[in-house]
This record gives structure tokens, sequence and C-alpha cells, in this order.
């Protein structure tokens, strides 16, 4: 039986994670580099970030915009999309092999695609656009010309973001793994060990901590070769990081697998990975650890209400040898090692990068009951909430909801007034904690029977983050969901947005100028639109009726309008118009000449 578990534990890796590129499935070599200079990375497939993994390839641009942008591969410009944050302004390319690639972060497109783009955007009136686009209007070569790279949307700084999607259900695959020219024979690097105690909610500990020691040889290894813990169920997070041949830039890690005395308990692998499930980063890291302004922690483990389909893959052998399945003496655990039995286990943490690159850590833990506690347990206040259970809280004047998919975790969630100053709509409620994550946004309901309805926005603070949302109401209550918990309250808002004009004032004569701006605030910070007009006619019903005009809000920054054919020569009226959550408007107009 025990030379059994041997032989299945060190078969079953190769078995999911076979490291031979080839062998993947995917078309090595068919997707070319979309840029002309060689591919440096500042970030790769499934490196960490707030709330989502990376969900491509970050190719560096020499801290240059506007370098030329070629297609990986034949297909047809299928889509187009626009907007001030996430992927600014994006292509997607589809290839008849089943695959869609897309460029993000662009400066321009190529000029018959730009102007089908500007053409739609008059058309709909709208900056922000998600054009689907038909098979037979794009038609693009492998290297062709398709834009130009720059640092728009979500953007750092100048690179060109780079994805390969499976056309048929969207998913984001790793391009390491269809052989893109990235040199890399630089093992990963692991940098710290956290132990959990799993009889605790991980929102309501703090792991025990060790840092890992690089040795002359080039290995990993604790200080102390056996850890002894005080708990008797525990699980692992490690802090890791993975980089290029040419290059020192920390990138995240590709796999990373646990074994318990020689049987491999759960791994996780960052490829295939859909938006839909790129927040399920939250319950993948330590996030409380994080939140509270600590290191980046990956657990090697699933939590309970890790949702399907995650990154993780823990032991199914039943999929990989059906013939040995009965002979296991365990169930799978997700990750999570008992250690009742007192006794030495050895423990291996193996961590591998897309080009096969290996990393292992070995040592032993052990159980010993103990005054001495090692993991320091936080808890919080208010009642336990689980995984799988649709639940609330209900006083007098708030409730909150939490649906069965939301949690990760166990875990304590409270509610508590922190402020009732008089003549306000409502009490400032504070709800659960923000080292807490959601998978599923949280209801929240505020009772109020003090103010005029139609101006009032549901407030989430958290230190000095704003954010407003329009609630729905049914008699006195006000609804609203939010994806993060804090402080909530009900606020009146009377104030309507402040525009500043940039580059222009009534009156000013502009035959010289390339743009006209203007700065747009909300005391609330929620801007719900914006709208600029050319030429209204005195009695334009509702605010409309003049010449829309395409004004640029690129990063949620200034609304900027480069001038261009839509404003001839003369005398012109600009009408324009601003609307916070609450409804508020601000109206302006300018007179110029151009």
């Amino acid at each position: 039986m025990k030379h059994l578990l041997i032989v299945a534990a060190a078969f079953y890796p190769f078995l999911c994670f076979a490291q031979d590129l080839p062998s993947s499935g995917y078309p090595v070599g068919y997707f070319r580099n979309p840029l002309d200079i060689p591919i440096k990375l500042a970030a790769n497939f499934g490196e960490l970030r707030a709330n989502h993994y990376h969900m491509g390839l970050d190719i560096r641009t020499q801290q240059k915009e506007n370098l030329p942008v070629m297609a990986a591969a034949d297909g047809y410009i299928a889509k187009v999309v626009i907007e001030p944050a996430g992927f600014g302004q994006a292509i997607y390319i589809r290839h008849p092999n089943g695959y869609t690639t897309l460029y993000a972060h662009l400066n321009k497109f190529f000029p018959a695609l730009a102007a089908y783009v500007s053409g739609w955007q008059y058309r709909t009136e709208s900056w922000q656009a998600s054009i689907d686009i038909p098979a037979d209007l794009f038609p693009v070569k492998k290297g062709e010309l398709i834009a130009y790279s720059g640092n728009t949307g979500g953007s750092q700084g100048p690179h060109l973001h780079f994805e390969i999607r499976r056309t048929a259900d969207d998913t984001n695959l790793n391009p390491l793994l269809f052989g893109m020219p990235v040199p890399d024979n630089v093992p990963p690097v692991i940098l710290r060990l956290a132990i959990y105690d799993r009889s605790l909610s991980t929102y309501e500990q703090s792991p025990q901590m060790w840092p890992v020691i690089r040795t002359s040889e080039g290995g990993f290894r604790l200080k102390d070769s056996l850890v002894v813990v005080t708990a008797s169920r525990v699980s692992f997070a490690i802090s890791a990081f993975d980089s290029q041949s040419g290059s020192a830039n920390p990138n995240g890690i590709f796999q990373a697998s646990l074994q318990e005395d020689g049987v491999l308990l759960t791994a996780f692998e960052m490829n295939n990975i859909s938006y839909n499930d790129t927040r399920k980063i939250n319950g993948h890291v330590d996030y409380r650890t994080k939140e509270k302004g600590g290191p980046w922690l990956q657990h090697l483990s699933r939590l309970p209400g890790q949702n399907a389909p995650c990154i993780y893959q823990t032991v199914a052998v039943a999929a990989a040898a059906p013939d040995f399945a009965h002979r296991l003496t365990r169930p799978a655990t997700d990750g999570v090692i008992d250690l009742s039995d007192g006794i030495p286990h050895a423990i291996r943490i193996t961590v591998k990068d897309a080009a096969g690159n290996t990393t292992v850590l070995h040592f032993q833990v052990q159980y010993r009951p103990s005054p001495v506690v090692s993991i320091i347990s936080s808890p919080l206040a208010g009642k336990v909430f689980f995984p799988g259970m649709l639940d609330g809280y209900e006083a007098e004047g708030v409730a909150f909801y939490v649906s069965e998919k939301a949690l990760y975790d166990s875990v304590h969630i409270g509610c508590s007034i922190i402020d009732s100053a008089p003549g306000r709509p409502s009490p400032v409620y504070a709800i659960g904690s923000t080292v807490i994550p959601l998978q599923e946004p949280l209801l929240v309901r505020i009772r109020s029977a003090r103010v005029s309805k139609d101006r009032v926005v549901m407030l989430r603070k958290e230190g000095i983050k704003k954010e407003a949302v329009r609630p729905e109401w049914l008699g006195d209550w006000a609804s609203a969901r939010f994806r993060e918990f804090g402080d909530f309250c009900l606020v009146e808002d009377k104030l309507p947005p402040v525009i500043t004009p940039i580059g222009i004032r009534d009156g000013a004569v502009l035959r010289k100028v390339s743009r006209i701006a203007f700065r747009v605030k909300d005391d609330l910070g929620g801007i719900r639109g914006f709208r600029a007009e050319l030429d209204p006619p005195a009695d334009g019903p509702g605010g409309k009726g003049g010449h829309w005009l395409c004004f640029t809000n690129d990063k949620y920054l200034d609304f900027i309008y480069i001038l261009d054919g839509h404003c001839p020569a003369g005398k012109h009226v600009l009408k324009v118009t601003a609307e916070d959550v609450a409804g508020n408007r601000t109206i302006k107009e300018y007179r110029f000449t151009r």
C-alpha cells in the first residue's frame, strides 16, 4: 500500500502539470511578438493585483509611446473597446484556430479603423465604446499594423498589454504556454512561508511567518528544518516571485504544489482564468494580511467558499489514474493538513515557472500543544456567517444580507453605529470589516423618513475613499449593493458638480489651440454623465439639440476634445453639461471663435 501511494504521488504531478510546452495542446509558434522590439516583461500572466489576476503579458515599450503594434497572427478585427480605465483603447482579433488576441492601452488605431470607430461614436453620441465589428470588415495578416502603443486606461506607464483567449468561452490563457519569445532559465524565488490555524477563520488570525533563506548552492530552506506549531489543523501560504533571463523584474509565479509525506495534496496553476472569475484572487491570497499592509501571500489550500472554477487542482487521482483511486487511504484535503497525531510530517513545496524552471522548499512540521500561541487569533465582532448560506442582519434602522456565494471563509460580521449626529438622513453604520473580501455584492438597507428621496445617495466610506450609489426605495428603506464592507450612510446631495475650463474661456479665440478641456469634480466623487454640444438651439429641449462633440475621459481625469472637422472655423457656442449620481446637474456655455 505504502509503495503504491508513493508511486502515485510521484506520477500524478506530471499528469496534471506537464512542462513540455508542445504537449500542452497550444499551438506553439503560431502567434508572433506583437511589437518589433524584443519582449521584455513588466508583468506576466497571473501576477497578483488588487481584486484581480493580471490576465496577460505587459510588454515594455522602452518607456515610449506610439510604437507600431502588429497582428500576432492572421484573423480579423472582431471588437474594439474604449473606456476610461481598464484597457483604455483596445483591439480584439479573432483567429481561425479558435483563439482571440487582445491588444490594450493603445494610443490610436490604424486610420481606417480609427475612422470607423469615430463614426460609431458620433452616431451613438458616446465616447465610451464596445463595438462588435463584422468579420469581413477588417481582415488582418500576421505582422500587419493595427495600432500604436500607448498608456491609456488603467496603465501606470507606457506598455502594451497582450492577451490570448479561447474564443469559445472567452477564457484567458497564459501566453507563455504558446512559445512567445521570452528567454527564461531563471527559477522562481520563495521569500517567506506562512502557517494558518484552520480551526480559525483565515480573516481572524495573524499567521505565523518564517523567512525563506537562499542557500549558497542556490536552494531554499527555513532556518529550522522542523517547524513546531500549536494548531492541529494547518495550511500554508507562500510569498514568491519569478523573473526571466536578463531581467530582475519580479513577476508572478506559474505553478505551486504542496506535498505531505510524499503525497500531493493540492496545487495551483496560472492558466485558464476568465474575467468572470478574476476577482477570485481574493480567496487565493491572504486578503487580511495584504489589506493591513503586509506582503502578498498565496494560499496552498482552497478556502471552503472558493467557488469553481478556480486555479486550484486538489487531489483527484480518480481523474488521473482511475485504477488507482480505490487504493487511497485518505480523501482529498484541499490543502489542509491534520497534525493531531503529534509526529513530524515531511512537507515539500514546489514552485515552477512556465518554462519549467523549478524551486523546491523542504521542511518538517509537527503539532505540540503549548501555552505559547504562535498563530495570533484576532476575532471580529458580530455573528458568524458561513460560505454557502444566505444570511443577514436586521435592526431597527439598518439591515444587510450576504448571499450564499459571497464568502470565501466563515467569519464574524457585525454592524454598529459609529456616528449619529442629528440632522443627517441616517446614522453612519460600520458593517463588517474591510479585511473580509466578497465574491458577490453585499446588499445594504438603511431606513430614513426624514429626507427627500430624489437627491439621496447611499455612501460607502473607507478612510478617504468614497463610493456613492443611487439607492432603490421601498417605503422608508433605501437599498443598494456594494462589493466591499465599510462604513455606510445616507447622504442628501444638493451640490451639483463643478466644471472648470482648461484652455478655454467665454469669448476666447481658439485659432492656435488644438484642444479644449474641462475638469469636472463632485463632492461625493460620482459623475454619472458628461455632455458637450456645439451650437445648441436657444430652446433645445432637455439640454440637447446641438451637435454632439466627442470628449475623451482617459483615466477619469479631464474631458478633452481634439479640435477637428466637427468644429469648423467661425463663431460658436459650446454647451457643457455634467450630472452627478444624485441627479444634480451643472450647465455652462462658452462662446468662442475658431
